[in-house]
């Protein structure tokens, strides 16, 4: 699924986009016994697009997206909760990413691997954008 792309045009001319790729975190997910009192692993994927404006012109961190505070507010809320269905989780994440008023589109994907006897993984998209 492609991200809704935030017009260069109307708003900049450097679009930056951040992918954070496989982040393996432990949790607890699912609606078995099972699943509901031993943590299991997901893999969490992210892509988030910015405004870079002020960070490509001034070349210090303070102006640009700060994808390291994200992804350890990403890591302490999924570690440290519990999730029914792999679409809380997921928007949940997401939810974390947008309240970043920087991040003009963001796209997450949470894998959960195993989930299905005779298959690699089942996964869950969203994403979102500013308007």
């Amino acid at each position: 699924m492609p991200l809704h792309a935030v017009s260069n045009a109307s708003r900049g001319h450097n679009l930056a986009t951040i992918q954070i790729k496989n982040l393996r975190l432990r949790t607890y997910i699912g609606i078995n016994e099972d699943e509901i009192v031993n943590k299991q692993d997901v893999i969490i994927n992210i892509t988030i697009q910015y405004l870079a404006d002020r960070a490509v012109s001034f070349n210090h961190i303070d102006e640009a997206l700060n994808y390291r505070t994200i992804t350890k507010a990403v890591i302490a809320h999924v570690e440290n909760n519990r999730f029914a269905l792999l679409e809380r989780l997921t928007r949940e994440i997401l939810d974390i990413i947008m309240s970043y008023e920087q991040v003009q589109v963001a796209q997450v994907e949470v894998d959960k691997p195993h989930a299905l006897r005779f298959s690699d993984s089942v996964s869950i998209t969203l994403s979102d954008h500013r308007d």
